[in-house]
């Protein structure tokens, strides 16, 4: 026979206390429904016992789970594996437990919001990046726990983002300050069906156009595959072969101001003597390779939306349509310069 002691459980405890299942978790969830005698035997019993409440059992006693769902639609790009690694250990501090729902298509999607995994896992649901259609949203409330939106503003729902419009517009001032009037904008060809957030950035550049009293040029607002696909350097060929080529490049992502500095260099374009190059997120990789960028705060995005989660759920805020909106940060490097024709 095994010299371990096989870990007791509620049976144990009932059947040591001289009373029925129900009633040591009728003690657990702490009713007054259970007499102060039983509720002694109970607790001695499990003393006796050394029965240890599970995660499962103080459920019942506090209605919750102590874990919180994350749904977000891939973990491949740096700011989202950013935002998560700022929620896991704040979420670890917090004393609970995190689980992520990876939705990378349409069909998963559509499977996650079948399935709702999250209902029985989770006391609040954090939606981290994309926007959800009405049809989701109402699923997602018929949950009947918190929502919490991350990196996107979600009118009447607590939500943790940067202003993407307000930063895109600072960004393209800059390099109108420098003197650039042909700006082209590179944006992510996306046929996933998600709507995002950073879509908002080209709007923002076309404000800093019309504020300075640039005419916007279609021609100079490119869609280009997503980073696992091609097309980079056909894009940058259609831009420099315009009549009035582009003297300033300003992307919708760091990742994509990548790829863009890889297609040039390719082409023996210099940076920034013939064309000046700006992204948008301050990836870990930006500083290294000189990208002038628009910093946003990805890891502190997550700990701030563990906050307001904490908050939600310890019902601390009355406002159940609270917003709070981090700062971004114009970082110029080496890829930014006045135009040719400026020097």
């Amino acid at each position: 026979m095994s010299s371990a002691r096989s870990e007791a459980t509620m049976a144990d405890v009932a059947h040591r206390a001289g009373v029925s299942v129900s009633t040591v978790s009728r003690t657990l969830r702490g009713l007054s429904t259970v007499s102060e005698t039983t509720r002694a035997r109970v607790e001695a019993a499990a003393r006796e016992l050394s029965f240890a409440i599970t995660r499962s059992a103080s459920s019942l006693v506090t209605g919750r789970t102590g874990r919180v769902a994350v749904l977000m639609p891939h973990l491949e790009s740096w700011f989202l594996s950013a935002t998560l690694s700022g929620m896991a250990p704040a979420l670890r501090d917090a004393g609970l437990e995190l689980l992520v729902y990876s939705v990378t298509d349409v069909q998963e999607r559509a499977d996650f919001f079948d399935r709702l995994p999250a209902r029985r896992n989770a006391d609040a649901l954090l939606v981290v990046s994309f926007a959800l259609s009405p049809a989701e949203r109402t699923r997602l409330d018929d949950l009947g726990m918190p929502l919490v939106f991350v990196s996107q503003h979600a009118p009447g729902r607590p939500s943790v983002y940067v202003d993407d419009e307000e930063a895109a517009l600072r960004g393209t001032r800059h390099l109108l300050n420098l003197g650039h009037r042909r700006i082209a904008f590179l944006q992510t060809a996306d046929e996933t069906g998600f709507a995002w957030s950073s879509k908002n950035r080209l709007a923002g550049h076309l404000r800093a156009l019309t504020e300075a009293g640039v005419e916007h040029d279609d021609d100079l607002v490119m869609s280009v595959p997503g980073w696992k696909g091609s097309g980079m350097a056909a894009a940058v060929g259609r831009l420099l072969s315009l009549q009035a080529p582009p003297t300033a490049l300003f992307t919708e992502t760091d990742d994509l101001a990548f790829r863009l500095l890889a297609a040039l260099r390719e082409a023996n374009i210099p940076v920034p003597g013939r064309v000046s190059v700006m992204g948008f997120d301050d990836h870990v990789m930006s500083g290294l390779m000189g990208l002038t960028t628009l910093a946003q705060p990805a890891a502190e995005l997550g700990r701030t939306a563990v906050r307001l989660t904490r908050s939600v759920l310890d019902d601390t805020d009355g406002d159940p349509q609270r917003h709070i909106i981090l700062p971004t940060e114009l970082v110029p490097r080496r890829t930014t310069a006045p135009p040719p024709a400026e020097r």
